[in-house]
């Protein structure tokens, strides 16, 4: 029963507020919850069908539809499960109505209308990823990030800068914090918990490793409402202890357990490589986590060779990663499981998203380099030096070789007019499914390796060569494909 206190409150915190609140009550009932996400299912549908430009090819526009039936899907079982707390639920609709819904965020709004203005109607990035820290507790074999136990942090003055900006300019409300281990992070006695909680307007998600979340954490990111982890496993406990440490695995299900009981939704972030990708996607892995541990949605990166004790031996062979791309679009669709392979269901996102595209991000790290995605590690400039001189993010979005990225995006797929003129989006990533191309941006641009592997992966000649015959026996399995399944007979 709603007292009349709290329905007062809602009230007199305006229209936004009471209709977030509205929406919560009915959502927490189970005679209501059906109609409600019936509902919201339709309205993401029809502003994907609004916005999806005539070039796109009609499978294109049906791997959308799936992924977003399966979102809803997934959100519909947690809420079932009672798995959010009334801080977490509240927050996320606050958010969520205010950006997609009901379209109250003005101030966001605006941003976005002064962007494209400035910019030849280009859209803003919808997100930049973070990483505050580099510091972690584990010591993972091929770490991306080479994580470890340096000192290496951004100053809490600039982490609040980058998000406070990214908001003011860009119109953001949705971040995502990567590492190191994010939960490591410490400056001036504050912690990440302290930004996502200035940061209240905004939702946030962060790839951690789980162990740092014990019972009082579970309980903190309750309270907050605004912080949703995924949290990386790499398959059952033998895979998951190999690479990560021994007794991990069960130091991760006792983090599941802490944040169930905390009404905190999580996620699981899978590392696909040519030694566990039939294992992670199999009904065993994908019962055990989405059912019996409850995870509400899953993000599948395939391998990339950088970083610490980099390798091409890892990389899913491209007959793996057919595999994969059937398998993960087969769970999509028969399971109703929010799991999204980055570059298999490469589709959803039209591509490459890096480099701050319309749609897209960008990525700081702790040093403050500005990179063009997580898993490109090259910066062609450092935030830390761009406030110095007076600059702000539109600066860094304006940088040549980010725009060349983007010209790339928009040349191979974002800007054709018909499908047949379409690259192949389930080879999306500029780097690793293009290196030739990716590799001649960075020859051409000079941006500053983030670390020694990315440095020393330009020198090494085997490197080069094979990551240039991989790609070629990607292609020779993928274009076919996407010839076949998203090119004949196709007009949107």
């Amino acid at each position: 029963m709603i007292s009349n206190e709290v329905l007062a409150r809602r009230l007199s915190e305006g229209s936004l507020a009471f209709t977030s609140f509205v929406v919560e009550q009915a959502l927490c009932s189970d005679a209501l919850r059906g109609v409600v996400m019936g509902q919201v299912e339709k309205l993401i549908v029809a502003q994907v069908l609004a916005d999806a430009h005539p070039g796109l090819p009609t499978q294109v526009i049906n791997d959308k539809l799936d992924m977003i039936r399966a979102l809803v899907s997934s959100a519909s079982r947690a809420l079932e499960r009672k798995q959010l707390s009334h801080p977490v639920l509240h927050r996320l609709l606050l958010t969520l109505l205010a950006n997609m819904a009901l379209g109250q965020d003005r101030e966001a709004q605006l941003a976005r209308q002064r962007f494209a203005a400035d910019h030849g109607g280009q859209g803003a990035p919808t997100v930049i990823v973070i990483s505050p820290t580099k510091a972690c507790n584990l010591r993972c074999a091929g770490c991306y990030a080479s994580a470890g136990s340096g000192g290496e942090r951004l100053a809490w003055d600039i982490f609040d800068r980058i998000i406070s900006e990214a908001k003011a300019l860009w119109g953001l409300r949705f971040f995502t914090i990567s590492g190191g281990e994010p939960l490591a992070y410490r400056s001036g006695g504050r912690d990440l918990l302290d930004m996502v909680r200035k940061h209240s307007d905004c939702f946030f998600q962060m790839y951690t490793n789980g162990t740092l979340i014990d019972e009082p954490m579970a309980a903190r990111l309750a309270e907050a409402g605004n912080l949703i982890p995924a949290i990386s496993v790499e398959g059952f406990e033998r895979r998951t202890d190999e690479r990560r440490g021994q007794g991990v695995f069960q130091r991760i299900l006792d983090a599941m357990a802490n944040l169930r009981r905390a009404g905190v939704p999580f996620g699981i972030s899978l590392t696909g490589t040519c030694n566990n990708a039939e294992e992670i996607l199999s009904d065993e892995f994908i019962d055990f986590f989405f059912g019996e541990q409850q995870a509400v949605f899953g993000w599948l990166f395939q391998y990339m060779p950088i970083g610490h004790s980099y390798t091409l031996d890892l990389l899913p062979t491209p007959e793996q990663r057919l595999w994969m791309w059937r398998r993960t679009w087969q769970i999509i669709r028969e399971r109703d499981i929010m799991l999204a392979d980055f570059w298999n269901c490469g589709t959803v996102s039209e591509g490459c998203i890096a480099a701050g595209r319309d749609a897209g991000y960008l990525y700081v790290d702790w040093n403050g380099k500005v990179m063009p995605c997580v898993f490109v590690p090259y910066s062609p400039a450092n935030i830390l030096e761009i406030y110095r001189s007076g600059g702000t993010l539109n600066d860094v979005y304006d940088l040549p070789y980010f725009r060349a990225i983007r010209d790339w995006q928009c040349d191979y797929g974002l800007g054709k007019a018909c499908p047949e003129e379409h690259g192949n989006w389930l080879l999306p990533c500029s780097l690793r499914d293009h290196y030739g191309m990716g590799r001649g941006l960075i020859d051409r641009y000079g941006p500053e390796p983030e670390d020694q592997a990315a440095a020393e992966a330009l020198q090494d000649g085997q490197y080069y060569e094979g990551m240039m015959a991989y790609d070629e026996a990607l292609y020779s399995l993928f274009n076919p494909l996407w010839r076949q399944e998203y090119l004949s007979g196709s007009s949107h």
